[in-house]
């Protein structure tokens, strides 16, 4: 990589290839009247048009819509069908109408600009709750009142009765904006075609190739076997990179009736229109309190924006993932969920680092700080009051999932004392010297790691090389987090070879792996297990021709920094001159293995920003993070996981912001008006641990490459109130830029409420 070597999907170059465009919807909501292709089809280096009339002739099916998720009643999900290029009626900006292909990209391109399309403009809705009121334009016949689902979880009745003799209830309305992931590296593809072997093999940016290969498989039509997903370099994912996309099928289909490669690079453009976004959820949250200050039960309502189409993860992180987590850090067993999921003509949205967690960990903390506050009570104490005590793991909780271990007091006391907490008075004063209002928040979160995992196990695959190196294989791509280092040094640790001499290979096109993807901050503790148990595996195998080296008694052998000795003696030999003299003896192919079970890392996160109330701005001044994410392999590759995750939350909560205009067209389309957080953003980060080892995987690891953005965006949302309220603004939500915040401090001096925030249920 440091070389430049790096292959990126756009780095290869097949013989023959040819270039595509896609010509997309520059209307919310239209039907296509007619597309007439014949000048882009007479245009020099043009090859072929294709539209959604090829894709039907084709035999190709709709995109898959995940697991079926079960609503209230028992009622289905209903999944709007949604095809490679769409026919007959376009429902979002930027949704696929046609693919040019051509010589050159340049001439895809002006082609694409010359296709003739006529439409007959319908009404749009942008917004969930307009989406479902009465009259409100319907999208997908299949699809009535444009819901999707709605999903209820945990116990009703009881939440019902802990209201009933509650002797204060606190309500809060929340807003958790949409973004758009923006990866590093735009989305590209290449579709090819093998029609001897009839076998299709798709470049593509991707996190996994398992997940890809059977939701592209399911579009063709095709069993798992006649696809190849190739992925080396890959910038960045996020979970936008985990679900397959419409042009995919598209560029297969092609590379078929063309009978060459046919290769695809989308610009930074598309990615604000084409790439699946995240969150834009609304969210009412109550809290019942006993008069001593203990939570009874809660109760939360989200309306999830879903955009024009249910992606693949799209039911999954709206529901299971906002029930895993529903009690938060606390000890209550009264809670109740409902999450309606709806249609609107917008970009479809997905899974985006943390995957519905930070929507549930931002809707709890800000409604446990809120409930602080109308108590009087100092925040840290009002949470300490209602943990989960130690004594209790594991926790088994309303919604039926269970916190195998954790230590949520050791974790709190931790935070407090590294952050200074009880003398924060003294720098608020100092702030306020200066003209700056000093605001501080705190945030105690948990989240569930390898929750879900669609693969049945996790592969992996040890090789040892002809030059005495290992090779390990798994589909759980690595595209930033570090996988290539650490699941070396899990396998060096059992195996007693140096770190250098293991390498990593993912996504390779004649390895079929069964793996779940990167995602859900399970690598670790999934493929890292799995593979730490075929090294066990390994070495175990080696006992018996060990033996037989040294002529000795298998009882007598003992396998210590990466030799097999006769105990007691200095006979011995190495393990790796083993599998040099047995070829292939010492491989494993560890499969067909039980996957390891979710745990549940955990963490408590303060900061401190200051405003300048003249002009808006704000900064973050201090962030302590403490974090228990079980056993730590590597701790450098941890804290960059925690720097990235709280400078994304951050982003979140500081500036990013996808809007759309009543009449569907996304306003921050670009760079030039959605902010990219940079490094700089979070001052005097300090990421600390507290690790508390789960017996749930033989690593004893939690996970940790969401926790960044699921402590992060409650902790800086709290600071940023607290710091407001000294100004008279009693609420508000995200996005805090300069102008909203200057905004609402000039509204709350003229003794107005500013609309910063969702209505209240």
């Amino acid at each position: 990589m440091l070389k430049g070597a790096g292959r990126y999907v756009s780095d290869w170059s097949l013989p023959g290839q040819a270039y595509g465009h896609f010509l997309r919807s520059d209307r919310p909501h239209a039907e296509i009247v007619s597309l007439d292709a014949s000048a882009a089809l007479a245009m020099p280096g043009v090859i072929a048009v294709l539209t959604g009339d090829d894709v039907l002739a084709a035999g190709q099916k709709p995109m898959p819509a995940a697991a079926p998720m079960k609503g209230r009643g028992g009622s289905d999900q209903l999944v709007p069908p949604r095809y490679a290029l769409t026919r007959g009626r376009v429902r979002y900006v930027g949704e696929p109408i046609a693919l040019v292909i051509a010589e050159s990209a340049a001439q895809a391109q002006d082609a694409a600009e010359a296709i003739a399309v006529e439409f007959q403009e319908l009404p749009a809705v942008v917004s969930a709750r307009a989406a479902i009121a009465p009259g409100a334009p319907q999208l997908h016949e299949s699809v009535p009142g444009n819901l999707v689902l709605d999903f209820v979880g945990g116990d009703e009745a009881a939440t019902n009765a802990a209201f009933a003799r509650a002797a204060k209830v606190v309500k809060l309305a929340s807003y958790h904006s949409r973004v758009v992931g923006n990866p590093m590296e735009p989305r590209a593809a290449t579709g090819s075609y093998d029609a001897a072997a009839d076998v299709y093999t798709l470049h593509a940016t991707t996190q996994g190739a398992g997940p890809m290969r059977l939701q592209v498989g399911a579009m063709l039509g095709v069993p798992p076997e006649k696809m190849r997903i190739v992925a080396e370099e890959v910038g960045g994912g996020f979970g936008v990179r985990f679900n397959a996309y419409p042009e995919y099928g598209a560029l297969l289909l092609a590379a078929k009736k063309l009978g060459r490669p046919v290769r695809w690079v989308s610009t930074r453009s598309e990615v604000f229109v084409a790439d699946e976004q995240a969150r834009d959820i609304d969210c009412w949250g109550e809290i019942a309190l006993d008069a001593q200050g203990r939570i009874l039960g809660m109760r939360f309502e989200y309306l999830s924006n879903v955009g024009a189409y249910l992606a693949f993860t799209g039911s999954f992180i709206n529901t299971v993932n906002l029930v895993n987590v529903a009690s938060g850090v606390y000890d209550v067993q009264a809670v109740h969920v409902q999450a309606k999921l709806v249609l609107t003509n917008t970009v479809p949205t997905a899974a985006y680092r943390g995957a519905g967690r930070p929507v549930a960990s931002f809707a709890m903390e800000r409604l446990i700080d809120q409930a602080a506050h109308e108590l009087g009570m100092d925040a840290a104490e009002f949470r300490r009051r209602n943990l989960v005590p130690k004594a209790k793991f594991p926790y088994k909780i309303v919604t039926g999932f269970e916190y195998d271990c954790g230590d949520f007091e050791g974790v709190l006391d931790k935070a407090l004392r590294e952050s200074g907490w009880k003398g924060f008075e003294t720098r608020r004063a100092e702030s306020a010297k200066r003209g700056k209002q000093r605001g501080r928040g705190i945030a105690t979160y948990i989240e569930a790691s390898a929750a879900g995992g669609f693969a049945p196990y996790d592969q992996a695959h040890i090789t040892w090389e002809r030059d005495g190196s290992v090779t390990l294989r798994t589909a759980s791509h690595s595209h930033g987090q570090g996988h290539e280092t650490t699941l070396a040094q899990v396998v060096a640790s059992v195996l007693g070879i140096p770190l250098e001499s293991i390498r990593l290979r993912t996504s390779e096109p004649d390895f079929f792996m069964t793996a779940n993807p990167t995602g859900g901050s399970r690598t670790l503790l999934g493929i890292g297990s799995a593979m730490l148990l075929a090294a066990r595996e390994i070495v175990d195998k080696g006992k018996p021709l060990a033996a037989e080296e040294l002529e000795s008694a298998l009882a007598d052998l003992e396998f210590l920094e990466g030799r097999y000795r006769i105990k007691g003696t200095d006979r011995a030999i190495e393990i790796a001159a083993l599998a040099k003299k047995h070829p292939g003896k010492l491989d494993l192919d560890f499969r067909d293995r039980p996957k390891v079970p979710s745990t549940f890392p955990n963490g408590c996160h303060v900061a401190e920003v200051e405003i300048e109330p003249e002009t808006g701005s704000i900064e973050i001044v201090s962030y302590v993070a403490v974090d228990d994410a079980g056993t730590i392999v590597n701790h450098q590759i941890v804290e960059g996981q925690m720097q990235g995750g709280i400078t994304q939350g951050a982003g979140h909560i500081l500036g990013e912001q996808a809007v759309y205009d009543e009449s569907g067209q996304l306003l921050s389309g670009s760079f030039m008006d959605y902010p990219m957080p940079r490094a700089v953003l979070v001052e005097n980060l300090r990421v600390l641990d507290f690790p508390v080892p789960t017996a749930t995987n033989p690593l004893g690891a939690k996970g940790v490459g969401e926790a960044g953005v699921t402590g992060s965006m409650p902790c800086l949302m709290n600071a940023v109130l607290d710091a407001l309220r000294q100004g008279g603004v009693t609420h508000f939500d995200m996005p805090a830029t300069p102008q909203r915040i200057w905004a609402a401090l000039r509204a709350a001096k003229r003794g107005e409420r500013a609309a910063f925030a969702v209505p209240q249920a």
